[in-house]
């Protein structure tokens, strides 16, 4: 059995060398030739002198190159750093010299934009670059075209050594507040949590797996490691609108695809055609409106639902089986296999039924802290508290993930909120899904987002953003409609003080979440223009 994230891949071209592994624009991989293609890319990783451990950045869109890079990195004995392809170079330099990347893949698209920034990337040696026409050199860095094999003249180097609780990824997630955070992922952690996820999903070897989430997002890369481990084929997709994902679920006989709520949402107002190849869907990345979920569950009577927490530092943490959607409404489910998850209050004490508390996480999944940053690894990589029994503390660390939750009495959990999201506003702790929620359901919106802004009086004031949903009589939606249901439905402490309706999507962050942070920064000015 796979004991290092790669070795999914090995393991799958043994048993079935002829299986389709990875799908790209037309053409097919087997696995065998996929096998093969991670092996060179390793040979070629070594040749270039990296070391055990050293860090490999793939600043790529999804593509074959992606995939062998990331892997091939693993089976040289070093880490892959997936960089979001939607980042700037200023943010793709922070994490080249955060990590200290010595080995950068990128394409010649790519090259021109990044060439002047790249010369502040002290420990950077090595560029790779896909599409090229030939070597070229940098101002400190040589640039080679895929595939590289350098002259050596003799073997290539053998793997470094690695076991399974040595580090593999280090994955890049958007903090609260400065520049984003690298968290840091074993080999175990990977090779669990595609076991885990392929697990409750049924995933088996004739499954085909549609990917259009950012490989540098652990949702998106979870695609790939659960693919993998289960001998499924990986479709790689960078789409430029919802219903390109349609015509490519069709296309390719997808079983499985997996979406965040901002996606969800619009996917949600196409018309799917009846019958198709789609066995279930799955949602993480934030709560799916209800509203949202009866659409898709009315247009795919036949699809499974899953509806799935998780959170970078630990993978994945719950999910709720297809068969409690209408018993447990709003429910994020149970921990997935392998895993513990607690409510827990400020003290570290069991939060009791209903009482709502921190999610902590425990178990094989749980990171190994954030790259170069002991402050807030220990703010949030934690020892669990003495046990009930009075007994010792367990000798792991747990996830405290900052996220509200409340558990019932069969043990189901139920989102509250982001402990950063929350608006507090005249004393109250307000939760923003809370006030979404309403909006959702009333059909009238296509996106909404609700927002605290500094406020003297309050704190906080709500401030709530909306945006026309598809189809005739769209354009008729204004701020009082929407107010009227809030105030139909809501007390008066959760009334939005600004309703401001906008055309076309809400701003994404770059792993297609609502970017509430920008948001926020842009709406501090506007809302005063707008009230006073």
């Amino acid at each position: 059995m796979a004991q290092l994230i790669h070795e999914f891949i090995v393991e799958a071209a043994a048993a079935a060398a002829m299986a389709p592994a990875l799908a790209c624009q037309g053409r097919t991989l087997r696995y065998g030739a996929l096998a093969d293609a991670v092996r060179a890319a390793a040979a070629m990783l070594l040749e270039l002198g990296i070391g055990r451990g050293e860090r490999v950045a793939v600043y790529l869109e999804k593509r074959e190159e992606a995939v062998f890079a990331l892997f091939g990195a693993a089976a040289a004995g070093a880490v892959f750093v997936p960089v979001n392809p939607l980042l700037k170079p200023a943010q793709v330099v922070h994490i080249l010299n955060d990590c200290t990347v010595r080995i950068l893949v990128t394409s010649a698209d790519r090259l021109p934009a990044l060439a002047g920034a790249l010369t502040g990337c002290a420990a950077l040696h090595t560029v790779i670059v896909t599409d090229a026409p030939g070597p070229c050199t940098l101002a400190g860095q040589r640039v080679l075209a895929w595939p590289a094999h350098p002259a050596t003249g003799a073997a290539s180097p053998a793997p470094h050594r690695r076991i399974d609780t040595d580090v593999a990824a280090i994955l890049y997630t958007s903090g609260s507040t400065g520049a984003p955070k690298g968290v840091v992922l074993s080999h175990r952690n990977l090779v669990a949590g595609a076991l885990s996820v392929a697990s409750y999903l049924g995933n088996h070897a004739r499954d085909r797996l549609l990917c259009v989430l950012p490989l540098s997002f652990d949702y998106g890369l979870s695609q790939l490691t659960t693919a993998f481990a289960s001998g499924a084929c990986a479709v790689l997709m960078n789409y430029l609108l919802p219903r390109d994902i349609l015509a490519a679920v069709l296309a390719e006989r997808i079983t499985g695809l997996a979406g965040v709520p901002p996606l969800w949402i619009q996917l949600a107002q196409l018309t799917w055609p009846a019958g198709g190849t789609l066995r279930y869907i799955t949602n993480s990345g934030g709560v799916m409106p209800a509203a949202t979920l009866h659409k898709l569950r009315t247009g795919l009577p036949q699809v499974a639902v899953y509806l799935m927490y998780g959170l970078t530092e630990a993978f994945r943490s719950t999910y709720l089986a297809p068969d409690q959607l209408d018993r447990r409404p709003g429910s994020i489910g149970k921990a997935i296999p392998n895993a513990e998850v607690l409510v827990l209050r400020p003290d570290g004490s069991e939060c009791d039924t209903d009482e709502p508390g921190e999610l902590v996480h425990r178990g094989a999944l749980v990171g190994l802290g954030y790259w170069n940053d002991p402050a807030r690894t220990a703010e949030r990589y934690k020892p669990l508290p003495p046990a009930p029994d009075g007994g010792p503390p367990l000798a792991e660390l747990a996830v405290w993930s900052g996220d509200t939750v409340r558990r019932d009495a069969d043990g189901y959990l139920y989102f509250v909120g982001r402990r950063d999201d929350m608006i507090k506003s005249a004393g109250y702790r307000i939760s923003p899904g809370e006030i979404e929620e309403v909006i959702h359901a009333s059909g009238l919106a296509g996106e909404v987002a609700a927002l605290g802004v500094a406020h003297p009086l309050h704190g906080q004031a709500i401030v709530l953003l909306a945006t026309r949903p598809d189809g005739a009589g769209a354009a008729a939606l204004d701020a009082r409609q929407l107010m009227a249901v809030c105030k139909a439905t809501l007390p008066g402490f959760m009334l939005p003080l600004w309703i401001d309706i906008r055309h076309g999507p809400l701003p994404r962050n770059p792993n297609g979440k609502i970017d509430r942070k920008l948001l926020a920064l842009e709406l501090a000015p506007m809302f005063w223009d707008a009230v006073r």
